[in-house]
């Protein structure tokens, strides 16, 4: 068994990706091209903003974006502990300083609460100015945009939406990568829209914004690439990325996204009263780059992973550490008081299996192991 099956989601699409990158081949056509362009066409389409940059990978989406709003030194950017360290991590190489924000215990996403008083406690000690506010989209789920953007407004701070793994998600239909001032996303191959190695797209309706964007990505360029009007960096999605991401984009929006959910639901008819299941607000659609349980402890989480390895079942912890425990942050001054449910988080939670070629048969065995350990 798979923890995400890429290899079932090649089987399916075979004839259709080995034509698309044996014509990228056959015309040498290896940086940039109609492959690019016609990716970025469609994911701006899909998610519903004017433009859609792409780039080498999820990380440098964000830095580049860091970049375009000039954040540096002195400058305070909110971010979510319980996450991926590259959302703190891009703020850090800035020279900013990342302000770690508790998350919700139910959504796992930032807590707007904790948010403001984050945000006031900055301002109340003058050494930072506020800038950037960056909500994750964890494991599939849209952070909670109409308060964070109600906050963004009070402070006057930008709104940079770390999609990595939220695409396809949405509230009240309005889809993730939609939110914000921009937003970026992972093509990293086990995301909810992956490619055969790395990638990443910025999305913004800010025409100035995306021309910066696309000027930084290619050494700053100007009117051409030996036209070079700033410093900028190298960060391209190859013509191949591309043409994997086209054919995979289409099944994404044909039947992948519906099947991951149906999956979740199957998860949740078995497990819920049992474990504590994901949940998913009224209004929001998840595309569950992970389906993450949370077990009453740490023995028993890590218990039941060792009975799920017994039985051949892949699972995964994310994360082990939250982000102001980690040794490249240690320079910043946290309490670990201040981020009691990301602490409990780290302890409690596990990823099962989840993919859309997930079978019912797969989701009862699993489920059959869960319930005769907790039982």
């Amino acid at each position: 068994m798979e923890f995400r099956d890429l290899k079932a989601q090649y089987n399916k699409y075979k004839t259709e990706i080995d034509s698309a990158i044996q014509e990228v081949l056959s015309n040498t056509n290896f940086i940039g091209g109609k492959e690019v362009d016609t990716l970025e066409r469609r994911l701006a389409e899909y998610v519903g903003v004017k433009n859609c940059i792409t780039c080498a990978n999820g990380t440098e989406a964000m830095t580049l974006v860091m970049m375009a709003w000039d954040i540096k030194e002195g400058d305070a950017v909110f971010v979510p502990d319980f996450t991926f360290f590259s959302t703190g991590e891009v703020v850090s190489f800035r020279g900013a300083t990342p302000v770690f924000v508790d998350v919700d215990k139910d959504t796992f996403n930032i807590d707007t609460v904790k948010l403001e008083e984050a945000i006031n406690e900055v301002l109340e000690e003058g050494k930072l100015a506020p800038k950037v506010i960056i909500p994750v989209d964890l494991f599939g789920l849209p952070a909670d945009y109409i308060e964070i953007e109600r906050i963004a407004k009070k402070y006057n701070l930008k709104i940079l939406e770390d999609g990595a793994q939220g695409f396809g998600g949405s509230i009240n239909g309005k889809k993730a990568c939609g939110f914000g001032d921009a937003a970026t996303t992972s093509f990293f191959p086990a995301k909810p829209l992956g490619c055969y190695g790395d990638g990443g797209a910025i999305f913004t309706n800010d025409e100035n914004l995306a021309n910066l964007l696309k000027s930084y990505k290619i050494h700053g360029k100007g009117d051409n690439k030996y036209d070079n009007v700033r410093i900028g960096v190298n960060s391209r999605l190859d013509s191949i990325q591309a043409a994997v991401l086209n054919i995979k984009l289409t099944a994404f929006t044909n039947h992948e996204l519906e099947d991951v959910n149906r999956a979740y639901k199957l998860y949740t008819e078995r497990l819920k009263g049992i474990v504590q299941t994901p949940i998913i607000p009224e209004g929001y659609v998840s595309s569950f780059a992970q389906y993450t349980i949370k077990l009453e402890n740490k023995e028993i989480r890590d218990n039941l992973q060792a009975r799920l390895k017994e039985n051949s079942i892949p699972s995964m912890i994310y994360y082990v550490k939250p982000m102001h425990k980690q040794e490249a942050f240690s320079y910043l001054e946290n309490k670990d008081c201040d981020f009691e449910i990301t602490n409990k988080l780290c302890e409690t939670v596990l990823s099962l299996p989840m993919h859309p070629y997930l079978s019912e048969q797969d989701i009862i065995n699993i489920s059959k192991v869960i319930i005769d350990f907790l039982n």
